[in-house]
This record gives C-alpha cells, sequence and structure tokens, in this order.
C-alpha cells in the first residue's frame, strides 16, 4: 500500500449511480475539492473495478452508487445477488486495507448481502425484510449538523453547528462497532417521515399505517470494515448539499483521512468488522 501523507494529491475512484443524482452538480463538487483527482464511473462497471489490481492506482473508493435492487421485478424492489467475483473482489480491497468514504443513499445498496451492510455500518431497506420494516424518508429538511467529534479528522476545521438542506432517513444503524461523528437536529419519528415503500410502489410522500419505530439522529461515522477504514456520511442527496461548504469540508476530509496512514493504522488495531 502506497504511504499517504495529508496534503499530497489524492487518486479517487467514485463508484455511482442505481440512484437518481444529478451528476454535473455532483462531480464539480469533486472537481473543486484539491489536490483530489476523482475519477467517477457508473454502475454495473464500477463493479469490475471493485478489487485489489483495478483499484491499486487508487488511494480511496467513494460509493455514492446504490446496487443489488431491481425496481422494474413484480413487487419492487428485488434483491438480486451480487456476483461472486465482486463478493471475492471487495472483500480483497477491505482486506487489504483501501479506504472507503460511503454517501448518502450508498447505505440502501446490496440488501440482499448482508456483510456489504455490516461494513458500512446500517442498512436503508426500500421494502420489509423479514422483521424489519421498510425504511423512511424526508426530501429538503432544514437542519442544523452537530459535530459530535470535533478533535476527530473528519470533522477538523468544521463548525461544531452548521446548516444542512438535504434528505434524511429513518432507518436501521447498527449500534456495534462504531465511532459516531456528526448528528442532525431533528426528530427522527414516524410522522415525520415517509415510507420507501410505499414510494416505489406509487405513493410517494405516505406514510399510511406505516408503523417504524422511531430512530438515532446520527448522520456520519467511521468504522472498520475488515481492515479498512470506512467512513459513511449520510448527506448528499442533492445540488443543494455539493454546494455547501462545510459539505465540501467533510467529504474532503473523510476522503483524505480513510486514504491516511494514521487511519489505516487504526483500522487494523481493531478486529475485522
Amino acid at each position: 500500500m502506497p504511504i499517504i501523507r495529508y496534503g499530497e494529491r489524492l487518486n479517487v475512484l467514485v463508484a455511482a449511480k442505481g440512484h437518481p443524482y444529478a451528476r454535473d452538480p455532483f462531480m464539480a463538487m469533486f472537481d473543486d475539492l484539491p489536490g483530489i483527482a476523482c475519477t467517477l464511473v457508473e454502475q454495473p462497471a464500477a463493479a469490475l473495478l471493485m478489487n485489489p489490481a483495478a483499484l491499486r492506482h487508487f488511494d480511496a473508493l467513494v460509493l455514492y452508487d446504490m446496487p443489488g435492487l431491481d425496481f422494474h421485478a413484480p413487487d419492487p424492489p428485488g434483491f438480486p445477488p451480487p456476483d461472486a467475483s465482486l463478493v471475492a473482489g471487495l472483500r480483497a480491497v477491505l482486506h487489504d486495507g483501501k479506504g472507503v468514504v460511503a454517501l448518502h443513499h450508498a447505505i440502501a445498496g446490496w440488501p440482499a448481502w448482508p456483510e456489504y451492510g455490516a461494513w458500512l455500518g446500517g442498512r436503508f431497506l426500500y421494502k420489509p425484510d423479514g422483521d424489519l420494516i421498510d425504511s423512511g424518508y424526508r426530501h429538503d429538511v432544514a437542519y442544523e449538523a452537530n459535530v459530535l467529534l470535533p478533535a476527530h479528522p473528519v470533522t477538523q476545521g468544521l463548525p461544531v453547528r452548521f446548516p444542512m438542506t438535504d434528505e434524511l432517513y429513518l432507518f436501521e444503524i447498527f449500534r456495534d462497532g462504531k465511532i459516531p461523528l456528526l448528528a442532525a437536529e431533528y426528530r427522527f419519528e414516524r410522522e415525520n417521515f415517509f415510507s420507501a415503500h410505499q414510494a416505489v410502489s406509487g405513493r410517494m410522500f405516505s406514510n399510511a399505517g406505516w408503523a417504524h419505530q422511531s430512530g438515532s439522529a446520527l448522520i456520519g461515522w467511521v468504522k472498520r470494515a475488515q481492515h479498512s477504514p470506512l467512513a459513511y456520511l449520510q448527506p448528499g442527496d442533492s445540488p443543494a448539499s455539493y454546494q455547501n461548504s462545510h459539505y465540501r469540508q467533510l467529504l474532503e476530509n473523510a476522503i483524505r483521512w480513510v486514504a491516511s496512514d494514521a487511519a489505516l493504522a487504526w483500522a487494523r488495531e481493531g478486529e475485522a468488522a
């Protein structure tokens, strides 16, 4: 693994698609990150690069994709499993310690692959799965983001509170193995969100008969994924976020941290997640 130091130029692979996004404003945000060169590859081609050989020229992987869902299935969405080559490739990438930043809807990717959700630290569900109810969403929420750990490199330089206008999720966040960094000042209760399954079934902005429990206000954390440092940032839905200077700082910090020797050493200290 190459030695990465803060301030040096980084090469980053950005995986996208599977969920609608404003491509040009999204990439304009990355193009403006100083000292970070980003290559955008959309799914399904991005999956072909998620192995150690293909990622050897990149210092970090950014996930803004949502693979593993079939919205054209009879009871949408279907949950197709990942190819065996992707499973083996991504496991090897994380075993080798490549840093990962996962953004926003990436938390919904590969619902048929439980290991993937364990790596990211949570799961947004578009339909009920066993005993779990589908998750909730709310677009264009104006809220204050509260920094929980100002001393961490991912939150370094940010004010302790800053405004965001973005989509929020009411979803399952796994309790173990993460360091909380960021929380939203908002009530994460059923009446403030809409059912994701009803939305994909043609009933947007509805929570009729939906009985999701209250959830966590946590919107950012870091954790170990095998031997890799991983940062998850729940904000990032729209150009309102892409253009937010504080969000850009958060994104830059997260990329630089997961690509650093310090983060790699930290990830290798703990047990595999």
